[in-house]
């Protein structure tokens, strides 16, 4: 019994490190940058954030190709990426960057993978700002080869809840989101209900066909990784559409 014992707790620790190693493992990609006025990506883009300089990402959010944007569910994940390969192009001591996923990179099949095409599937491509391609690659540089890993979100204050809808469905966009970055799951609460699930409509963009105006709201939120943080009475009772709410945040 006392050897049996010894050879589950050496699988369970070999089976630990293997997940571990997985999750700090970098893979291979690609990156290029989109111009915009102030050299950063002000659109919101395939998740549903509208400005995200208001959504607090910013020039260091990204494009994700089909393969990485997984239908959306990948919206608000963080990726660590740094220039590799590339005497010409990579700067040098390859510095790194932490993006969040912000946006759909679509595919264009009428054009190689290789030249144009870098979106195309099952490439993993990253567009860029401008602002934060140059922190990692000469700007000059049309698209360079990157490694890139997942990493923990560190964000600033509480999650943010930013309420729309109408009398007929409550719809609650998701930001500023810690930890794993990614929202699976969302339940929303009044005091004249239980915890109602919410069904993804696009992006991070939650909704429920239940009228719930006049009633504070509290939210359960999901992350990729199992954890569920519940915020209670993030809006008040008198919550406008348009405004948004800061709940707790993961840790």
């Amino acid at each position: 019994m006392g050897a049996l014992k010894v050879t589950v707790l050496y699988l369970i620790l070999l089976l630990t490190t293997k997940v571990i190693s997985k999750e700090e493992e970098w893979m291979s990609a690609t990156a290029t940058y989109t111009k915009e006025a102030d050299e950063s990506i002000i659109r919101g883009g395939a998740c549903g954030y509208g400005d995200i300089h208001k959504a607090s990402y910013g020039k260091y959010s990204a494009g994700l190709s089909t393969k990485l944007f997984n239908k959306g569910s990948t919206c608000g994940g963080c990726f660590e990426l740094r220039c590799v390969d590339h005497i010409l192009w990579c700067l040098q001591g390859s510095p790194s960057v932490i993006l969040t996923a912000t946006d759909f990179c679509p595919p264009n099949y009428g054009l190689s993978a290789d030249y144009g095409g870098w979106c195309n599937f099952p490439k993993e491509h990253f567009e860029m700002s401008e602002a934060a391609f140059a922190e990692i690659a000469e700007r000059k540089a049309d698209t360079v080869p990157v490694q890139y890993k997942r990493v923990k979100c560190e964000r600033r204050g509480g999650i943010r809840f930013t309420m729309s809808g109408s009398a007929h469905f409550c719809q609650v966009l998701i930001t500023n989101v810690g930890l794993d970055g990614e929202v699976v799951g969302v339940k929303v609460k009044g005091p004249k209900t239980g915890w109602i699930p919410m069904a993804r409509n696009w992006g991070q963009n939650w909704q429920c066909n239940i009228n719930l105006i006049g009633q504070p709201l509290s939210f359960e939120v999901t992350a990729s990784s199992g954890r569920t943080l519940a915020s209670y009475s993030v809006a008040p009772a008198n919550w406008q559409f348009g405004q948004t709410y800061e709940g707790k945040q993961f840790k």
